[in-house]
Formats: C-alpha cells, structure tokens, sequence
C-alpha cells in the first residue's frame, strides 16, 4: 500500500514537471510567433537596442583604447636632472644610485655627453646651420639622468630629491634646470581629459539609449497586448496562470536583445578592426584591445546577449505589469 502512495506521488510529480516543460515550450512558441506579427514595430525596436548595445561597445572599447593610449606614452616619458659636464663619472653613478632608491622611482639611466652630444646630432641631422653652430662652438653637453616614474604624475618626491639631496647639489647643472614637466606630460594630461570625457559621454550617451531603447520596447510590448487583448481576456477566464500569460511578451522583448546584441557585437568588431590601421598610424595604441575582442569574441557577444536580454525583459515585465493588470 505504502508503495502504490509513492509510486502515485512520483507520478504525480513526473506529470507536473513535464507539464511545466511544455507550458515553457508553448511560451517561447508564442513569443517567437508575436515577434514575427509586426514586421515594423519589431525592426524599429531592434534597430534601437542594437543602436544601444553598439554605443554601450563603442563605450567601453574607446575606454579601454584610451587608457592603453596614456599608458604607451607615460613608459616614453622620462624626467630629466642634468648634471654639471665636469663632474666625475663616480659621482654620478652615486647620484643616479641615490635617485634609485626613491619610492616614487621605477628605474634611472645615465646619459654621458658625449652619448647626449650624439643624440643631438641625430635629432638636428636636417638642420644644416644648427650642426656647423655646434662643430663651431666648444659646447659642453651635461651627464644626465634619465628618471622614469612609477607615475609621472607624482613627482614631488623627485622634486624634493632635487632640491634637497646634498650630493646632488655639489654636482648639479647650474645652467639647465631639472626637467619634470614638457610635452609629453602635457600630453598626458590632455588624453587623461579624454578619458574622463569619453567616459562620462559614453555613460550618458548609453544611458539615454537605453531609457529610448527600453521606451520602444515597452510600446511595442503594450501594442501587442493591445491587439492580443481579446486572446488576453480569454485566457484569464480559463484560469491560466500569470506567468503563462507573461511569459511569450518576455521572449519576444529577450529576442530583440539576443538579434540586437549579435548584430551590434559584429558590426562593433569590425568597425574596430577596420580602424585599426589608422589609428595606430595616429599613434593610437589599439593593437591589443582589437586582439583582445578576437580572442575573446564569444565571451564579448555572450555579455552582449545578456545585457540586450536584460533591457528587454525590465521593459516587458514593467510593460506587462502595467497593461495586463495580473
């Protein structure tokens, strides 16, 4: 007896999951039919997510590409202290050894000058009038050394190492000052702006399309409950449940995500590589971000689906809630 009342309940509860299946089966039927219905209502909503998920792309691409683009040009940058001509070689070695050990110092070189001479040279190599000045002249060119910061941006310890360091003093050039600031920094900064710039633009722009993307679907969710109302109607007098009732408007909201996200992921992926040779031609370093969203391709689309799903679905459980009234 106690084995026919568990066979009995196992059946019971085989019955009820494959019910459930099928009822899930039937919602996702239903929403891929109320997806194709309306042709225009189902393209103008697509159109606008994938517009969306490209500017939430582009955000994040453009972001990534900045932040390489400073940090290329920071491991170029190099401040400069310059060292009297005449002073020894030992002595520099101990004030490059000195500079070193500051916290705020990743590594020193020194330049001798007959190396800075040469340098010169090659930078003023077209310049006729300049070289004859220079092999007419008894110029003296300082040693220097050549400080590369763990940011460039903190230099106030290496200011103070500068002006207070003694050994340093003794052999200090009294005719060229320390360099901790050119164009390169300038630079810098002007692309930190950008970043910030493009940052909070991206944000902005991403958060506009998604409040007009979700405002779209949310019409078009509730056109078609408007048309489906008598269908709707019907089904409440049956008895069937909310989420069934629910449930196909969710997938034909999370089907404007999934086609929306694989169209903005192929068209963000390519207009990024086909950029990528003039913009590394303008010094853009892109290189490995465009190696990184080829590699790593079906993990950018899958973020993309599931964001296009989100959006859709917040708009049709807001859409639902409010016009079905269940």
């Amino acid at each position: 007896m106690a084995k026919k009342k568990v066979d009995s309940k196992s059946l019971s509860q085989i019955k009820r999951r494959r019910r459930r299946t099928l009822t899930f089966i039937r919602m996702i039927r239903y929403g891929v039919n109320n997806f194709s219905r309306n042709a225009w209502l189902t393209i103008a909503a697509t159109a606008v997510m994938t517009i969306t998920l490209l500017i939430v792309f582009t955000t994040v691409v453009a972001r990534d590409v900045l932040t390489n683009t400073v940090q290329a040009i920071q491991d170029q940058v190099e401040m400069t202290i310059y060292i009297d001509p005449k002073a020894e070689e030992p002595a520099v070695k101990e004030a490059a050894r000195a500079a070193g050990e500051l916290e705020s110092v990743e590594r020193v070189s020194i330049m001798t000058p007959d190396e800075a001479r040469e340098t010169f040279i090659q930078e003023n190599k077209s310049d006729a009038g300049t070289l004859n000045s220079l092999n007419n002249s008894e110029a003296n060119f300082p040693w220097r050394l050549r400080i590369k910061l763990v940011d460039i941006n903190e230099t106030s310890e290496l200011q103070r190492f500068a002006d207070t360091n003694e050994h340093l003093q003794t052999i200090l050039s009294q005719d060229i000052p320390p360099s901790f600031a050119g164009p390169n920094r300038a630079a810098i900064h002007q692309i930190g702006d950008w970043v910030r710039f493009a940052d909070r633009s991206g944000i902005i722009a991403g958060i506009i399309f998604v409040v007009i993307s979700s405002l779209i679907i949310f019409n078009t969710i509730r056109m078609a409950i408007f048309n489906r109302r008598e269908e709707i109607q019907m089904m409440k007098l049956i008895g069937a449940e909310r989420s069934f009732i629910r449930g196909p408007f969710v997938v034909e909201a999370v089907m404007y995500g999934f086609i929306a996200a694989i169209l903005a992921t192929g068209l963000g992926i390519f207009g990024v590589y086909s950029a990528q040779e003039v913009l590394i031609g303008n010094g853009i370093a892109i290189a490995e971000t465009v190696n990184w969203l080829i590699a790593y391709s079906p993990f950018v689309l899958i973020v993309m689906i599931a964001i296009g799903a989100l959006i859709g679905i917040i708009s049709s459980l807001l859409a639902t809630r409010r016009y079905l009234k269940i």
